[in-house]
């Protein structure tokens, strides 16, 4: 079967050698059967390490997927309930201001017609924002100026700058990608009484054996960590060439212990250890989840007829979001044809995950390349995979 995915490594090695990436590592799982597993190209391009399969990569929101895994842990264990208000687990997040339509300042706003819960903040419907991608919003400047995002300061912290911003939207009544999985990394640690590195490290990465994924490298393996790009033009993700990110997204990052224990954006990992991941929600696993709260996890939570989608791009027809992921409902000309039901996500360097339930795969991509989530690359992997598995 490993000769059938050839056409994968052939459409990867074409976006190295067209310098759209420095170099890509892909996998395909079969169940638990390890079906295809292939890196080509750079770790570091400039002084030309080959990738390897033990190299570390920046996951950024890969990190959402651990986070509502803890969560739904702490569901499990009768410690919290999923359609609970926050409030209840932090207070600063009770009686919300949202922001009037047309508002002209961060105070033209009405009470909050609800409370967020935790279903919310999972499947991003809760009305918090993100400062990220919503670039000349006037939510966009506040969390900027607020300083949301701000890796030095504590999940405590950031909850009290939040406690002085109002929502986009209100609770459950629109879709926007945002802080949501930050905050839920907050609860993990009041619920629980433990520091979030902790507890993701007991719970998740000690029985699953990631023993590469953490919020710093630690000295040793500095070596094996791979250079970050961003293309030459950020307008065109298609353009040749690429321009290395030393001191992105802040100097020291990643490899120096910061305050922000980010669980929507802040681990390294390894191809061996999200494959460990992505094995523990296949069947026959070492599951650190009942299989029906695998099964409610893949499943859509948005109300019928609201859908994903972000600023510049819009709505994405055919996809709604479970509780760490998207869903596909209906495969898109760039989807698989076979891939409704299939559970996905990614982040914002290119590595990503998916799981189809219906066909028992899953692969993973693992790249270092800014502003690359959902780019051409990774549609090009998951189509190939597909058809490499014989599923149309």
């Amino acid at each position: 079967m490993r000769d059938q995915f050839n056409e994968v490594n052939l459409a990867m090695q074409k976006y190295v050698d067209k310098e759209i990436l420095a170099g890509v590592s892909t996998a395909v799982l079969h169940g638990q059967t390890l079906v295809h597993q292939h890196c080509t190209g750079w770790a570091d391009k400039e002084n030309q390490i080959a990738l390897r399969e033990d190299h570390l990569f920046r996951v950024f929101s890969n990190t959402k997927l651990i986070t509502s895994i803890a969560i739904l842990q702490l569901m499990e264990a009768g410690k919290l309930s999923l359609d609970d208000a926050v409030e209840h687990y932090l207070p600063q997040l009770g009686q919300r201001q949202v922001l009037l339509p047309n508002a002209s300042s961060l105070d033209d706003t009405e009470p909050a017609r609800s409370s967020i819960t935790l279903r919310q903040l999972l499947n991003h419907s809760s009305g918090l924002s993100y400062g990220l991608l919503d670039h000349g919003s006037m939510m966009y400047k506040a969390y900027n100026e607020r300083r949301v995002l701000n890796a030095f300061q504590t999940l405590a912290e950031m909850i009290d700058v939040l406690e002085t911003l109002p929502l986009s939207f209100h609770p459950g009544e629109s879709w926007q990608y945002s802080i949501a999985t930050d905050v839920l990394s907050r609860v993990v640690e009041v619920v629980s009484g433990l520091n979030f590195d902790q507890y993701i490290q007991l719970r998740i990465f000690n029985p699953l054996g990631m023993d590469d994924t953490g919020f710093v490298v630690p000295e040793q393996k500095l070596s094996r960590l791979t250079a970050y790009y961003g293309g030459a033009d950020p307008q065109n993700i298609l353009q040749r060439g690429l321009r290395r990110l030393d001191k992105s997204p802040y100097p020291g990052a990643f490899v120096t212990p910061v305050a922000r224990l980010s669980g929507g954006g802040g681990l390294v990992s390894s191809l061996h250890d999200m494959l460990a991941l992505m094995r523990s929600l296949m069947p026959d696993g070492d599951h650190i989840l009942k299989p029906e709260t695998m099964q409610l996890m893949m499943q859509n939570h948005l109300p019928d007829g609201m859908s994903i989608g972000f600023p510049g791009i819009g709505d994405v027809p055919g996809k709604g979001f479970g509780l760490g992921g998207a869903v596909t409902l209906q495969a898109s000309s760039i989807d698989p044809p076979g891939s409704a039901g299939e559970f996905e996500w990614g982040g914002i360097a290119g590595t990503h995950w998916w799981i189809s339930p219906r066909h028992n795969i899953a692969g993973i991509l693992m790249t270092q390349k800014l502003m690359s989530f959902w780019h051409p690359f990774s549609f090009d992997f998951k189509r190939l995979a597909y058809q490499a598995m014989g599923i149309r």
